[in-house]
């Protein structure tokens, strides 16, 4: 195996290696005689990294957890509760973006006998099994796969277990549909659903994913799905930290998790908040801390044409001229005890054209329990929660997990709890794959790359007595690491 990878590998380098061309008399695209024929033997598929997917399904006890948890099926004629999970979540591994795209993978002799199977439940009948689904079994599917989740991170090496980081927010999916049942219009006039989202930070991991209504405010009932995550966390990491925009800032649990982690939340430019800001005298200037090291020269910045069409056509411009940061002691209403409150100021500049209209100072503040960090670590802490968003948009546009296929608010949730489990299944992947630093690559990889890397790769499936063989027939320089991480599950046993 590895004798032929080497010489795929070589054969690949020696193809792509930089020479000098001479003038070519035709394009380099130029094959002509191309026909097709079927092969009424070997059977194949292109997505045959589903195998290395389904083996960590086993071995990560996700199969046996969701079977032994799960009551949704009262007879399995012929499936189980897991087959019906599988098949949504390898569905959407193997590019699907919708339930009808079960059908093709359905009706693939090859991809029926690559992960063992005489037959998968068609679109319908996945449609219809979201459909038995009730809080408390959404609930249950949400735990089960976090057990799961919980024996992956004891494996993880010490460092990994110091400190667990909670984001927390809102996003709206919209819909076109009109027979929605829990559907509603948004405060941005946009008729749909309104999921709350709370991921870990480290690993981009969705811990709960919960439907609501398109017109709830971002933290309706948050605070529970707050409580879960650090209990769910709590046993496993020696610290946590949390935070989430103005619309988490839910003072009459502060004190509550004090007790449990340290927080950072925005807090509203209310009337009482800016009148102190503004009687503070000593402001420090706050300097952006550099996202990267530069080992060589620096670059020159190519010319903002957006900017120059800005000025040229006299639109009203604003930009930041400076911040400044200070911090004072401050007691919310509903809590019993002070808190930290930093304040950023920023003077920010309106333009028009070439022309300076008028100056204007925003505050901004962040509410806090750390009592260690400096105030400028606190804003650039909460400003890294940015990259929540990032992981919404890959639920949103690449596993497609936000989507509403389904016609209930329950339905369309556990669609959303299963669909992001093949989210989850790739960081899994990354976790446990034995070398740390593709695997932490792999972890905050977009889902796209990820299937295009390790699941789209084209095999034959021959089956022979008790054994699937996969016979790889593509190529790409991370095949090894898949070969390496199959063997290393099945040599490997969760204590």
């Amino acid at each position: 195996m590895a004798k032929k990878l080497k010489k795929r590998k070589r054969a690949l380098k020696k193809r792509v290696e930089k020479r000098n061309w001479e003038d070519q008399p035709r394009p380099v695209f130029s094959g002509s005689n191309i026909y097709y024929e079927f092969d009424g033997r070997q059977k194949g598929i292109s997505n045959g990294g589903i195998g290395a997917v389904h083996i960590g399904a086993k071995h990560f006890g996700l199969i046996e957890e969701l079977d032994k948890s799960m009551n949704i099926l009262k007879r399995h004629l012929p499936y189980h509760d897991s087959d019906h999970f599988l098949n949504i979540i390898y569905n959407i591994l193997a590019g699907g973006s919708c339930l009808q795209d079960i059908e093709l993978l359905r009706n693939d002799e090859a991809w029926l006998d690559a992960l063992g199977a005489p037959i998968i439940p068609a679109p319908t009948t996945a449609g219809d099994f979201l459909r038995r689904f009730d809080e408390f079994s959404i609930l249950q599917f949400m735990e089960a796969k976090n057990r799961v989740r919980r024996r992956i991170w004891e494996e993880q090496p010490k460092s990994f277990r110091a400190e667990a980081i909670i984001n927390v927010d809102g996003s709206i999916c919209p819909t076109f549909g009109e027979c929605k049942e829990g559907m509603d219009i948004s405060y941005d006039g946009q008729w749909g659903y309104h999921p709350l989202i709370v991921s870990l930070a480290n690993t981009r991991e969705v811990l709960y994913v919960v439907n609501r209504p398109g017109n709830v405010p971002s933290h309706t009932d948050s605070a529970i799905w707050i409580d879960k995550s650090i209990d769910l966390v709590s046993g496993t990491f020696s610290k946590i930290r949390l935070r989430g925009d103005t619309d988490f800032s839910l003072t009459g649990n502060f004190d509550k998790w004090d007790k449990n982690c340290t927080f950072v939340f925005g807090m509203d430019a209310r009337k009482n908040l800016i009148e102190i800001a503004m009687g503070i005298q000593s402001w420090e200037i706050f300097e952006k801390p550099q996202k990267h090291q530069i080992k060589t020269r620096g670059r020159k910045r190519p010319e903002n044409i957006k900017e120059q069409i800005v000025k040229r056509r006299k639109f009203e411009n604003i930009t930041t001229e400076k911040e400044e940061y200070a911090e004072f002691t401050y007691q919310p209403g509903k809590c019993e005890k002070s808190y930290r409150m930093v304040v950023l100021k920023k003077t920010i500049k309106v333009i028009k054209g070439e022309l300076k209209l008028f100056d204007d100072i925003r505050y901004f503040f962040y509410i806090t329990n750390d009592q260690k960090s400096t105030a400028l670590q606190v804003i650039t802490f909460y400003r890294d929660r940015a990259d929540h968003e990032n992981d919404i948009d890959q639920l949103k546009h690449g596993v497609k997990a936000l989507q509403l296929p389904s016609d209930t608010l329950l339905s369309n949730w556990a669609y959303m709890a299963i669909a992001s489990t093949a989210w989850d299944l790739k960081t899994w992947y990354g976790l446990m794959l034995p070398y740390r630093v593709l695997g932490k690559q792999i972890v905050r990889m977009e889902f796209k790359r990820f299937v295009n890397t390790f699941i789209r790769i084209p095999c034959i499936i021959i089956k022979t007595g008790r054994r699937i063989c996969y016979r790889i027939v593509g190529y790409n320089d991370q095949i090894k690491h898949i070969i390496n991480f199959v063997q290393m599950l099945k040599a490997f046993h969760f204590t």
